[in-house]
């Protein structure tokens, strides 16, 4: 029900360094991670990049939106000087270019689609599903479940239309679906999605809703889980994985 690694850096190198930048994922490699959960959004001319915010002010320098600026015009801009000066000029990046440092370094992925907003969230969909299934046709080919599939990676997202759309276009990649509170119908979502896994906060999992999962056949992974004793917990109630800002306290294993 979860082949996948049990604990995965939180955009790359959690808070260790700038998130969703390949400095991130080098922090994250340095720590022992060989797995990552980062996010991905549009550009104005349809490349997928690594982003969480939809507006500038926190990882990236100004006021403007993403969604209205090109590819060109954000690799302008600084993504890593926010965090600290050792990471002043670190540039944002694409999809296609963390998909190919991960193979080179052997990373397993929970790409996170992320749309800009509602009015983003089919395309965004189709984008990444389009980028990462024409990355991973050899392994989609090769995919026997059960036997080989961390050669492939694992979308999650809060947008149902977003990974609804990654199913119509990449249905070779697996699917779980975000939820912050697992709603009353989350069975029924899981099954329309074809989905391996429901992803969720741990701040609002309870023992008896983790339980539900499990039994119902499902991976169950948590975000974003700091505290080593509350990993601990959680992994008693049944959770197979979870992502974690605090690579320094909790390890890959």
């Amino acid at each position: 029900m979860w082949p996948y690694p049990k604990v995965a850096a939180h955009r790359g190198g959690g808070t260790l360094a700038p998130e969703n930048t390949l400095a991130g994922f080098r922090c994250g490699m340095e720590h022992g991670f060989r797995a990552v959960e980062f996010d991905v959004m549009l550009t104005a001319d349809e490349q997928a990049i690594l982003m969480h915010d939809p507006v500038f002010g926190r990882t990236l320098p100004g006021e403007d939106k993403v969604a209205e600026h090109t590819l060109a015009q954000l690799q302008q801009l600084d993504a890593g000087g926010w965090h600290s000066p050792q990471y002043a000029g670190e540039r944002v990046c694409t999809l296609q270019q963390v998909l190919e440092f991960s193979r080179a370094n052997g990373i397993w992925m929970n790409i996170e689609i992320k749309p800009a907003g509602d009015a983003w969230a089919v395309r965004t969909g189709e984008v990444a599903g389009e980028v990462t299934a024409r990355f991973f046709a050899a392994e989609i080919a090769a995919h026997v479940p059960g036997q080989n599939d961390r050669t492939l990676p694992l979308f999650s997202s809060f947008s149902f239309d977003a990974l609804m759309a990654a199913k119509r276009v990449a249905p070779g990649i697996p699917r779980g679906f975000l939820v912050d509170r697992i709603p009353a119908d989350w069975e029924a979502r899981l099954q329309a999605l074809d989905a391996v896994a429901l992803h969720t906060s741990h701040k609002n999992l309870t023992p008896e809703l983790a339980q539900a999962v499990k039994h119902a056949g499902y991976g169950l992974f948590c975000y974003t889980v700091n505290d080593p004793a509350r990993a601990e917990e959680i992994l008693g109630w049944g959770v197979d994985g979870f992502c974690t800002d605090r690579i320094d306290l909790i390890g890959p294993a």
